[in-house]
C-alpha cells in the first residue's frame, strides 16, 4: 500500500528541507495564490455556478492535492477543462447532481490509483488529446462572447450551434462600453508581462478594470449583477443522494475523472521536465480523488492539476509541495476578507481572461502539425475536436478512445500484412542455406494477436504442407494473445494430421509460460519448443533422418 500512496511531502520532510527552501516556497505559493484569484472566479462564474465555489475548489482542493500529491510541485484547483463538464451537468441536473458527480468521480479516481492505472492514462493518443483540448478552447470562447460583447440574452442556449445562432440575432444589443473592457483586459493580460513578470495580468487588469467601473461608474454587468455578494465563510454541504437514481452520475463522473486524470498527470509531467523530477502517478490520482470527494461537501467543484498555475509555481521558485499548501491558504485569506470586494468584477473583465486562457488552451499548433501527419491521426483529432464542440465531451472521449484503439488495431494488422508478405518462405541466414529442402523455415515477426494471427496461421499452414519439418522462428514475438494462441493451436493440429513436424524456436519466457498454459506443448507428440534457433536445427536434421529412415 505504501508505494501505491506515497505522498512526496511525507517523503521531502523525511529527508529534511532547507530553510531557504521554505522562504522560496512560501513565495511562490503567494504569488500562484494571487495567479490563481482571478481564474477560479472566472472559472466558476463560466461553469454556471456561483464564483465563491471556485475559490472554495481552490482552497480545499488545492491544499489536499499538494498535501496529499505524487508531484513536488502541482497545484491543484479548478481549471477550463471543467467548464463545459460542469455546465452541462449544473444544466441538467442542477448543483447537487454536480457534487454527487464530483465525488464519485474522486472515487472513481482513487480506484485508477490503486489499481495502478497511472501510467495507463499517460498514453492517451496525443491526437486524442489535441482533439478534446482543442475543442474545450473553443467551446469556452463560445460561452464567452454574451458577457465579453455585453449580449442582452435572457436564456442562452447549451448547444453550440444554437447558442451561435442566438449571439447573431441579438448583435443589435452590443455594448460597447463591455467590448471595450473585455479588449483592454486581453491586451493587459497578454502584454503585462513585458513589463512585470512577478504580477499576472490577469489579476492587474481585474484590479485596474474594477477600480476603473466603479471611479466611471460604468454601467456593466458585474459578478454582483448576477450572483449577488461572494459568501466569505465556507460551510459543510451535504449532498442529497438517492441510492435509486445514483446511476445517472455514472457517465459524468466518468468524464470527470478520465478528464481530471488525464490533465493532473500531463501537468504533472510538464513540470517534472521543467525541474528535473518525477513524480507518483498513482499517489497523484489518489490524491487528486480525494481532493475530489472532500470538496464537494464544502460547495466546491472538480479540481484537478493545473498546467499554467504548475508551471507558474515551478518559474517563481517553488520546489515543494509546501508552495502549493501556501497557495491555499493565501486565496482563503483573501476569501475571508477581500471577498466582499470581488462582487465588483465586470464579467466583460472575466470574459477577456477567459478568452485569453481559451487561446492558450488551443494549442492551434499542434492542432495544424497533425493535420500535416497520418491519415489515422487526424480522423482521431476531427472525430474528437467535432464531437467536443458540437455534441458531448463524455461521448468524445469514449468515441475517441474506441476509435484511436481501432484504428491502433488497423495500423498493426496491415504492419503485420505486410511484413508477413515481406518474409519469403526460407528466410534463413547464408550459414545454414545448404539445408535439405524438406526442412522450411519461417520467422513470425512481431507480436502473434488478433490483428495478424489469422494471416500468420494461413502462410505457416501453406509453408508446412510444402516441407516435413517446419521451424517457426520466435525471436521477435514479444507476445501473443488467445486470438493468437487458438489459430496457432489449429494450425499445429492441421499440421500434425498431416505427419509434420514443427519445431518452435526463440520462444521467450512470457510467451513459453502462455504456451505452456494454453496446453500448446501437449497437441503434438514430435512439437519441440527451443529457446535457440542452432538447437532447432539440430533437432530439425535429426527429425527429418527418423523420418527418412
Amino acid at each position: 500500500m505504501n508505494r501505491i500512496f506515497n505522498p512526496k511531502l511525507l517523503t521531502l520532510l523525511k529527508s529534511g528541507l532547507s530553510r531557504k527552501q521554505v522562504s522560496n516556497d512560501i513565495l511562490a505559493g503567494i504569488v500562484v495564490g494571487i495567479v490563481a484569484l482571478p481564474l477560479a472566479i472566472a472559472f466558476a462564474v463560466a461553469s454556471g455556478v456561483s464564483p465563491e465555489k471556485g475559490l472554495i475548489t481552490a482552497v480545499v482542493a488545492g491544499f489536499l492535492i499538494s498535501f496529499l500529491g505524487g508531484s513536488r510541485v502541482q497545484i491543484g484547483g479548478p481549471t477550463g477543462a471543467f467548464i463545459i463538464i460542469v455546465y452541462g451537468i449544473v444544466e441538467q441536473y442542477g448543483i447537487n447532481g454536480l457534487l454527487i458527480s464530483t465525488v464519485l468521480a474522486g472515487v472513481i479516481l482513487v480506484i485508477f490509483g490503486l489499481l495502478k492505472l497511472g501510467v495507463l492514462l499517460k498514453y492517451f493518443p496525443h491526437p486524442l488529446i489535441v482533439g478534446f483540448t482543442s475543442g474545450i478552447a473553443l467551446v469556452i470562447f463560445s460561452t464567452q462572447v454574451k458577457d465579453a460583447l455585453g449580449l442582452e440574452i435572457d436564456h442562452l442556449p447549451s448547444e453550440f450551434i444554437e447558442k451561435w445562432t442566438v449571439y447573431f440575432t441579438h448583435l443589435h444589443s452590443i455594448d460597447f462600453a463591455a467590448v471595450a473592457i473585455t479588449i483592454i483586459t486581453i491586451l493587459i493580460t497578454v502584454y503585462s508581462k513585458k513589463l512585470t513578470s512577478k504580477i499576472p495580468g490577469s489579476f492587474i487588469s481585474i484590479l485596474l478594470i474594477t477600480a476603473l467601473v466603479q471611479i466611471l461608474k460604468l454601467p456593466v454587468s458585474t459578478i454582483e449583477t448576477f450572483f449577488g455578494d461572494i459568501p466569505n465563510t465556507i460551510q459543510f454541504v451535504t449532498p442529497k443522494i438517492e441510492l435509486a437514481s445514483i446511476h445517472q452520475y455514472f457517465a459524468p463522473a466518468l468524464t470527470i475523472a478520465l478528464l481530471g486524470g488525464i490533465e493532473s498527470l500531463l501537468s504533472a509531467v510538464v513540470s517534472d521536465g521543467m525541474i528535473g523530477g518525477k513524480h507518483r502517478s498513482n499517489t497523484e490520482l489518489i490524491a487528486q480523488g480525494i481532493a475530489n470527494i472532500v470538496t464537494p461537501f464544502f460547495g466546491g467543484i472538480p479540481a484537478t492539476g493545473a498546467i499554467a498555475r504548475t508551471a507558474t509555481n515551478v518559474k517563481n521558485g517553488g520546489r515543494t509541495p509546501i508552495s502549493g499548501i501556501v497557495h491555499a491558504l493565501t486565496l482563503l485569506l483573501i476569501m475571508l476578507f477581500l471577498g466582499k470586494w470581488a462582487k465588483l468584477i465586470p464579467m466583460s473583465c472575466l470574459a477577456g481572461i477567459l478568452i485569453v486562457v481559451a487561446y492558450n488552451m488551443s494549442e492551434w499548433r499542434s492542432f495544424k502539425a497533425i493535420l500535416k501527419g497520418s491519415f489515422f491521426d487526424i480522423i482521431v483529432l476531427l472525430s474528437t475536436f467535432f464531437l467536443t464542440v458540437l455534441v458531448d465531451l463524455t461521448v468524445a472521449i469514449q468515441v475517441g478512445v474506441v476509435l484511436s484503439a481501432i484504428l491502433f488495431m488497423k495500423r498493426m494488422s496491415d504492419l503485420s500484412e505486410k511484413r508477413i508478405n515481406n518474409i519469403v518462405d526460407t528466410d534463413i541466414i547464408e550459414d545454414y542455406s545448404d539445408l535439405p529442402k524438406e526442412i522450411m523455415i519461417y520467422e513470425i515477426s512481431g507480436p502473434l494477436f488478433f490483428a495478424s494471427a489469422r494471416r500468420y496461421s494461413e502462410v505457416l499452414e501453406e509453408i508446412g504442407l510444402r516441407s516435413k519439418v517446419l521451424i517457426i522462428r520466435m525471436r521477435h514475438v514479444s507476445f501473443v494473445d488467445q486470438t493468437g494462441i487458438h489459430n496457432l493451436k489449429d494450425t499445429l493440429k492441421l499440421l500434425r494430421n498431416k505427419g509434420i513436424v514443427v519445431i518452435l524456436s526463440g520462444v521467450n519466457e512470457e510467451v513459453m509460460s502462455d504456451f505452456t498454459k494454453n496446453g500448446i506443448s501437449d497437441i503434438l507428440m514430435k512439437l519441440h519448443i527451443s529457446d535457440s534457433f542452432e538447437k532447432s536445427l539440430e533437432l530439425a536434421l535429426s527429425e527429418l533422418k527418423e523420418i527418412s529412415a
